[in-house]
């Protein structure tokens, strides 16, 4: 091919310039980036080439549908992973549905850019904590010259069939029929900061009452199959999945509730849903997961008895404060809370404490199935919330609480979800899940109607 040929030339000139030793000559610094600039000149020539051939063949067998004629042959510059090409691809145009090239759509370009350039620039926009970041990173490791807001309008573009794709019902790739000893589903919330205008009439913890932040709720599902040899629980390697989205509790448990059944809740031996005890999400579970068995975080539960304890001492810095949260760390995990609140009610029974310490202990009352740690732990569960705590941090907390971030409430949702399918391993499913969408918007093979 004579194309092939003159890059092999460029390259050999390249070479011989760099051996030569004169002045001008590539220096061991910048020679590396001129062969990649290279080599991807060659490669978005043979990228070109291949989807012309696609593009011709859909154009050669494509069918207008009635009332769409033919209009022109029109050109467009590509953005592949290797720089760009040439595209000619036919352009039909009907009153009804408005002009589209089924080429394009074939062959899944998004404005413009290939699925391939697409998944990785939406990856990084989601990935690096700000579009600034990944429009560097981009540059710099992949020699891909993209603006931040380009990058932005990329996953803004992707982002309504991110919303839709944890609702796909599709069962993993690693998915098997057989049972799953324990499955867990776990949630939790966490703020993050918004712009003005999503914010107006929110109330907040500011002391003007207003709020900087609204909340996300982000759910996992994972399993196990095994304890180890003291019996403890050890989670199954790679199976937790992430959902997330900004709204409320009502419309987040079906949510997490799709994503639970496409793991195998219905092959699951047992469910465990997993939270913070609040309030929310101990609704959310009774609606939306009736047979699981619910266990409040066992951390969050030790910070409400520091809470317990600081109002019937005075304050945690009461001499017998470490030492007796340590004892109701240890009879919490024999299945005492009944009886701890029985005890610290009767110690501060005609106290001045009273009321603030029956305030605290509300939360043991209202928990007291939720918090039977001992008889949870003889059956091998998890009792602790780390899993979903550390996805709030490195799913959402990494990407969208950086400082000086503001959010619109798509912006947000639209990084998220990219953000989750990654994390859940999904990525590969979902691009060729988006390139069928595309394909679909209008079949390139038609017969007249």
């Amino acid at each position: 091919d004579p194309f092939l040929a003159a890059q092999e030339g460029e390259l050999q000139r390249l070479v011989d310039r760099f051996l030569s030793g004169a002045q001008d000559a590539p220096t061991v610094l910048n020679v590396e980036g001129l062969v990649r600039a290279a080599l991807y000149q060659t490669g978005a020539g043979v990228v070109g080439m291949m989807f012309q051939a696609v593009a011709d063949r859909v154009d050669a067998a494509y069918r207008p549908r009635t009332g769409e004629y033919f209009k022109q042959r029109e050109s467009i510059r590509v953005q592949c992973l290797f720089g760009s090409f040439a595209l000619e691809r036919n352009y039909y145009w009907s009153a009804t549905h408005g002009g589209h090239c089924p080429a394009d759509e074939a062959l899944g370009l998004e404005a413009g850019h290939s699925p391939a350039r697409v998944r990785l620039v939406c990856l990084e926009g989601a990935d690096e904590t700000s579009f600034e970041k990944a429009q560097r990173h981009l540059e710099e490791t992949g020699g891909i010259a993209m603006d931040a807001r380009q990058i932005q309008r990329l996953v803004q573009r992707v982002g309504p069939t991110l919303q839709a794709w944890p609702g796909r019902g599709e069962e993993p790739s690693d998915a098997t029929p057989a049972s799953i000893p324990i499955l867990y589903i776990s949630a939790d919330g966490t703020g993050i900061p918004m712009r003005k205008e999503e914010l107006l009439g929110r109330k907040g913890k500011q002391p003007d009452g207003k709020s900087k932040t609204r909340q996300v709720y982000l759910g996992c599902v994972f399993t196990q199959h095994k304890t180890d040899g003291l019996g403890r629980p050890v989670r199954d390697w790679e199976s937790t999945t992430y959902v997330a989205n900004m709204q409320n509790a009502d419309a987040f448990g079906p949510l997490l509730r799709n994503e639970a059944i496409r793991r195998g809740m219905g092959n699951a031996v047992r469910q465990v849903f997993l939270v913070d005890g609040a309030s929310g999400l101990e609704a959310m579970g009774r609606i939306n997961f009736k047979d699981a068995i619910q266990i409040v975080d066992f951390y969050h539960a030790m910070e409400h008895a520091g809470l317990v304890l600081a109002a019937l001492l005075g304050d945690k810095t009461h001499p017998d404060y470490k030492h007796r949260l340590r004892q109701w760390a240890k009879r919490l995990l024999r299945n005492g809370v009944a009886n701890l609140v029985a005890d610290v009610r009767k110690e501060c029974a005609e106290k001045a404490c009273a009321s603030a310490v029956e305030e605290q202990l509300h939360y043991f009352d209202h928990n007291r199935e939720r918090m039977q740690y001992g008889t949870f732990r003889k059956n091998g569960f998890f009792i602790g919330s780390g899993v979903i705590e550390a996805g709030c941090k490195t799913v959402v907390g990494q990407r969208c609480k950086q400082s000086g971030m503001f959010w619109s409430q798509s912006g947000a949702e639209h990084v998220l979800a990219l953000r989750a399918i990654h994390a859940s391993r999904q990525t590969d499913g979902f691009w060729k899940f988006r390139l069928e969408q595309c394909s679909a918007q209008s079949n390139p093979i038609q017969t007249t109607a």
